[in-house]
Order: C-alpha cells, then structure tokens, then sequence
C-alpha cells in the first residue's frame, strides 16, 4: 500500500461543524442511531419471520409471498432521493423523529390486516417511515465525525440492523409462537415508540441550529451542483456496487427463514434461530471492517484502496452462499451461509466512500441516491427469487444469482469510483479516459 499524501492527510482529518460536541454526547447519539436501527430492521424484516404463518392463513402461493416481501421496497426505495434532500435541509431532530413514528405505527396496525392488500399498503406506509435511517444516520455521522474517524460510527449505527435480524430471529418466533402473529406486530410496534423519549433528550440542539444556518445561506434552495449529481462518476460507481450488495444482502434478509423452513425443512423456531446467526456475524463485522480501515488509514496506508480493499474481501465471503445452496447437507449449508455473513466487513466502507466522494452539504442526498440504487435490489430481489423458486421449484438458482451480483459490485468499487477525497465530480462519460 502507498502511504497518505499530504492532500488526503489534511482532508482526512479536516473538522466538521459537530467537532466542537463532546465524545460523549456523539457517541451517544450514535447508540440511539444504533438502537433506532436495530428498531428498524425487527420491524421490517418481522415479515419474513412471520410469512409461514401469514401464507397459511391468506393462502398466499410464493408469486403472492414474493410480492409482498418486495412491496415495503417500492416505497421505501422511491423515498431515498426526497429523504436525502430533506435530511440535507431540515432539521434532523424531528425529521427523523417524525418518521421514527410513522413506521411504528405501520408495524403495530399489520396485525390488523385481514387480507393480502391491507398487508401491501401498511408494508408500503412502513417503507416510508424507515427510508429516514440511512440518509439520516449517515448525514449525522458526516456532521459529527471526521473522514479518518467515519468507518467506526458508520458501521456501528448500521449494525443495528443485522442485529435487529438477531433479535428478531430468536424474539419474533417466540412472540409468534406465544401470541400469534397478528398480535406479535401490535406489540412490537407500540413498545418501539419509546425510543422517542431518549432521541429528544440526547439530541444536540447545534446541529438543528446547523441545518438552519445551511438553509439560509442557499436561500433555501438545492445547491446548484445538485442540478449535476446524477452524472458524476463516483455516483456511479458506488450506486452500481451498492446495487449488487444490496440485492444479496436483501435475498437474505427476506428468503432465508423461508428457506430454512421449506428447503431444509426446519421448525420455525429453528429456522428463526439459524437466519439470525449470519445476522450477528454480519452485524460484528459492519463496526469491525470501519474499524479496521480506520486503524490503517491512520498509519499510513493510502485511503482509497484501503477500502475497496475491505469492500473486496467482504464481498468474498458473500460467494459462500453458492455451495451452500448446492449441498446437500442443511448443517453443512447453514455453517456456509453463517461464513457468508462475513460479507459485513464491506458495509462501513461502503457508506465511508460515498461521505467522501459528495461534497459536504450534499452527503444525505448522495446517501439517498446510493440507498435508492441499492433498494432496487431489495425491490427485485424478493420478486425474482419468489419466481425462480414457482419456475424451478427450489432455491438453487435464487441462491447462486446474489452472490454471483458481488463480484460485479466489486468491479464497479475498483473500475469506476475513483480516487477518495480529491472532491472530483467526473461526468460519467469520461469514466476509462
């Protein structure tokens, strides 16, 4: 690896408008975003968990499954782009507060729902509410941290979600077991609007005065290089790579308790308790892989392809999940799939590269972009998986597409993101040149 260059050193240790808020106080917003995160994805993924039993009791076929795992994607994938521009110019205390809300009411009203649709529009209103966590999360972390010290925070906020899926793989099959489904949604979603209490109580009021000042001074319009954003060339690349990640993190997330259901053919509670497993390793490795880079970064080696270079190695983990869908023993295929978890490693990185690649004021909307790239993926991969299992009549295939996504994703890292922090804005045409 090349050491540093002055240039990178300097930016990659440039100040932030949150700098002057105590450790403390960030690290404590960054557990709230933590525990917001672990919220969201218990609230979103309850579905898959519960799907055994909400098919038997709406008679739902996998085409019918399939596009109800996909429907939370239509809406929360649409509102990427507008929450990233918000989470830009608003402040983040109740934008994110009022979405926070929202979802959980979402979830609570599912177990009212009598009938397939009913469960479609609740899922779509869901999908609005969480689509704040990752522009919002990330908008935070590059106003509180600077870029050497972004791939902990990044990765700790987010890992909430793998750890939801572990919460939700041991808590949600118990709840559905003891209570039914119906009343498993009611209660999770009433006993998370509790989380409001301590966001108002730790959230620094500097960076709602932040967002104000940043509002005034564009005169409360976009900033014109927004007007561009969608031809630069680093977009590109990260939307392209967050795509593939995504569809394979998303195959995962929405079919694996179902596959370990009916391919191999364990009890619920088992099968709830084994998808949770790649979940936790997922999410140990989401800080770890910040960290690691971090570490790097500081003694010197070069900044860029020290994180593609973890994006890499994570994405090869990832290709675990081929053999496991080959083999023909349910241990066998259950410890691969576990190893595929590793896959976390990549995910800090990710978010790091694109905070430094948008220029400062415009990183919630660069995070709505990439998040809108990546949930393309959570859209279509339910749907196709739902159609290659009713086409094929096994997972197989399903399980071999997702993984075989990440090796183009770690092209698009290599081949067209360029150089971090040199604040370039390539026209995509000009990428090879």
């Amino acid at each position: 690896m090349n050491p540093l260059n002055e240039t990178q050193t300097s930016a990659a240790y440039i100040r932030v408008p949150g700098s002057s808020i105590s450790n403390t106080r960030r690290w404590a917003v960054m557990w709230l975003l933590f525990i917001a995160s672990i919220i969201n994805y218990l609230d979103r993924s309850a579905i898959s968990f519960a799907l055994p039993l909400i098919s038997h009791d709406l008679h739902l076929g996998p085409e019918s499954k399939g596009v109800l795992l996909s429907s939370f994607f239509w809406s929360y994938t649409l509102m990427q782009v507008p929450i990233g521009l918000i989470a830009d110019r608003l402040n983040l205390l109740w934008v994110y507060a009022g979405a926070f809300a929202l979802w959980s009411l979402a979830q609570g009203l599912t177990g009212l729902a009598g009938s397939l649709m009913v469960l479609i529009l609740l899922r779509i209103v869901l999908g609005l509410g969480e689509a704040i966590y990752l522009p919002g999360g990330t908008k935070i972390v590059s106003l509180l941290f600077g870029r050497s010290e972004r791939g902990l925070p990044s990765g700790f906020f987010d890992s909430g979600t793998r750890f939801g899926l572990v919460v939700g793989g041991v808590g949600i099959p118990w709840l559905l077991v003891r209570f039914g489904w119906r009343d498993a949604f009611v209660l999770v979603g009433i006993l998370g609007l509790l989380w409001l209490v301590p966001w108002f109580m730790a959230f620094p009021s500097k960076l709602a005065k932040i967002r104000q000042k940043e509002a005034r001074e564009s005169g409360g319009r976009a900033p014109a290089r927004f007007r561009l954003v969608h031809f630069d060339r680093n977009l590109l690349g990260v939307c392209l790579g967050f795509f593939c990640f995504d569809y394979f993190w998303y195959l995962m997330l929405t079919w694996l308790p179902d596959y370990l259901y009916e391919a191999r053919h364990l009890s619920i509670i088992k099968a709830g308790f084994f998808s949770a497993m790649p979940y936790a390793v997922f999410g140990v490795c989401q800080p770890l892989g910040g960290w690691i880079a971090d570490r790097l970064i500081r003694r010197g080696w070069e900044e860029t392809r020290t994180r593609k270079m973890m994006i890499t190695i994570g994405f090869i983990f990832g290709l675990l999940m081929i053999p496991a869908a080959l083999t023909q023993s349910a241990t066998t295929a259950v410890a691969l799939i576990v190893g595929a978890g590793f896959v976390g490693l990549s995910t800090a990185n990710q978010l790091v590269i694109v905070q430094s690649c948008a220029p400062h004021e415009e990183v919630g909307v660069w995070t709505g972009f990439l998040n809108f790239a990546g949930n393309i993926g959570g859209v279509t991969a339910p749907l196709i998986t739902g159609f290659l299992i009713a086409w094929t009549g096994s997972f197989v295939s399903a399980f071999i597409l997702g993984p075989a996504l990440l090796v183009s994703g770690s092209l698009a890292y290599w081949f067209i993101v360029g150089k971090l922090g040199s604040s370039q804005h390539v026209p995509a045409g000009e990428i090879g040149r």
